[in-house]
C-alpha cells in the first residue's frame, strides 16, 4: 500500500484545479495586459480568479497582490512593514521563534539594515501568548508578524486576538498563513489583519503560485519592478492558468472545508492514539489547537533520517520537519523553541493527512511503524542508555 502523508509540504492537485489550467493552458493564452480581445479574455479570467481569492478571504480585489508562492509574499509584507517603519524611525519587528525560515531569514536581512528583532517565546505547547505580545510592542514597533498554523506542529495561534492588539497599538500586522489557507475559515477584516501570505500547492492548488493580501490604505513598496502589472507593484507577466488553477483549488478546499476536516480530524485522532501509546513517544504542540491533518511526534532513541527511509520502504512518505529545511543535518528549530531537547528532536515525524487519505491506510501506518521503531531502538546505543535509566 503507497500512502502519501506529507501534505504540509505539498498536496496533490485537485482534479478542478487541473481541468481549469489545461483548459487554460489550450485556450487562455493571451497576455492580460494586451489590448486586443484575446488579452482582454486572459485579463478578465485573470480579474475574476483575483475577485474569487479575495472573497473567500473576507477581503476585497484590489487588496490581493499575485505572487510566486509563500515565501515571496512573506518577503514582501516583511519588506513593506519595515520600509513603513523606517520612514516613522520605527526599527523595532516582533515574530516568534518558530516561524517559517521565510520569515526569520528574511527579519535577520532586515536585522542587518539597522533593526531590531524581538521573538516571542511560544511554550511547550506551540502558543504564542497575546499578553506576551502586548508587552513586547514598543512605541517604535513597526511590524509584528506570527504564523496562522505552525507548518511542522500545527499549533494555531490566536490570531484574531493577535490582531486586536496590533491594530488597538497601531502597528501593522502579519501573518504566513500558508498552512492555514483552505484549511481553516479565515476573515482577514474580522481578525484584524493587515497583511496576509498563502501559497496555492497546499491547498491542492499548482506549485510556484500564492498571493499576498495587504489592507487598503497600507502604502504599499514597489516589490519588483519593470512593468504595470499587479496595479505597478509587482512586474511580470502574470501566470495566468496557474493563478486561475489556484482560486479553483481554494473555492473548492473553501467549499468542502468542514466535511473534509471533520473526515482529516478522525483520521489524526486515531493515528494520535496509536502512536502515543508507544513508549517514550510525545506529541508535540498543543493537543487540541491544532490543523486537523499534522500530527508530529517525537521518538526517543532514534533518528528522524532512519525512520523516514524505512517507512518509505514500507510505502509511507512522510518528514521529519519542513520541507524547506530537509538537507539540514540539524535539529528542527520548531522543536527546539517548544522545549525539545536536541537529541530527542532528531527523532521527530512529522504525518500530515488530507481528505484524499483513507482510515486503511491510517491503519497501514499504524501497523507499520511501531515496528519500525522498535527496529530502530533495537541498534541505537542511545535507546539502550535510556533503558539502563540515563536521562
Amino acid at each position: 500500500m503507497k500512502v502519501y502523508a506529507d501534505n504540509a509540504a505539498t498536496t496533490a492537485i485537485s482534479e478542478a484545479a487541473l481541468d481549469t489550467m489545461n483548459e487554460c493552458l489550450r485556450d487562455l493564452y493571451g497576455n492580460p495586459s494586451s489590448v486586443h480581445g484575446v488579452g482582454q479574455e486572459a485579463a478578465r479570467r485573470l480579474e475574476g480568479a483575483r475577485s474569487s481569492v479575495a472573497a473567500l478571504l473576507g477581503a476585497e480585489p484590489r487588496e490581493i497582490y499575485f505572487t510566486s508562492g509563500g515565501t515571496e509574499a512573506d518577503n514582501w509584507a516583511i519588506r513593506a512593514g519595515a520600509l513603513l517603519g523606517a520612514q516613522k524611525n520605527k526599527k523595532h519587528i516582533i515574530s516568534s521563534r518558530f516561524e517559517h525560515h521565510a520569515v526569520l531569514h528574511t527579519l535577520r536581512l532586515w536585522e542587518k539594515q539597522g533593526f531590531e528583532i524581538t521573538l516571542l517565546d511560544v511554550h511547550s505547547d506551540g502558543l504564542v501568548r497575546p499578553e506576551e505580545l502586548a508587552a513586547a510592542i514598543r512605541d517604535d514597533t513597526a511590524l509584528v508578524s506570527v504564523i496562522y498554523a505552525n507548518n511542522e506542529i500545527g499549533t494555531i495561534q490566536p490570531v484574531e486576538e493577535i490582531g486586536g492588539i496590533c491594530r488597538e497599538r497601531g502597528v501593522l500586522f502579519h501573518t504566513d498563513a500558508v498552512q492555514a489557507v483552505g484549511h481553516l475559515p479565515i476573515d482577514v477584516h474580522a481578525q484584524f489583519i493587515d497583511m496576509l501570505s498563502l501559497s496555492a500547492h497546499k491547498f491542492h492548488g499548482p506549485k510556484g503560485v500564492g498571493a499576498f493580501y495587504c489592507r487598503k490604505g497600507i502604502p504599499l513598496a514597489v516589490f519588483m519592478e519593470g512593468g504595470a502589472q499587479e496595479r505597478g507593484k509587482r512586474a511580470g507577466t502574470e501566470n495566468v492558468p496557474s493563478i486561475i488553477g489556484m482560486a479553483e483549488a481554494l473555492k473548492e478546499s473553501c467549499a468542502h472545508m468542514r466535511e473534509d476536516n471533520k473526515k482529516v480530524e478522525a483520521m489524526r485522532d486515531k493515528l494520535t492514539a496509536a502512536l502515543t501509546r508507544i513508549p517514550r513517544s510525545r506529541l508535540n504542540g498543543h493537543p487540541d489547537l491544532r490543523l486537523p491533518g499534522i500530527a508530529n511526534f517525537c521518538f526517543s532513541g532514534i533518528e528522524g533520517e532512519g525512520l523516514l527511509l524505512l517507512l518509505d520502504q514500507n510505502g509511507i512518505c512522510a518528514s521529519s520537519g519542513s520541507a524547506c529545511t530537509s538537507g539540514s543535518l540539524d535539529p528542527s528549530h520548531v522543536l527546539l523553541a517548544i522545549g525539545i531537547p536536541h537529541e530527542e528532536a532528531h527523532g521527530s515525524l512529522r504525518l500530515s493527512l488530507s481528505a484524499l487519505n483513507t482510515p486503511e491506510e491510517v491503519d497501514h501506518i499504524i501497523s507499520v511503524l511501531p515496528g519500525i521503531i522498535e527496529k530502530l531502538r533495537g541498534m541505537s546505543p542511545v535507546w539502550q542508555r535510556l533503558e539502563q535509566g540515563a536521562k
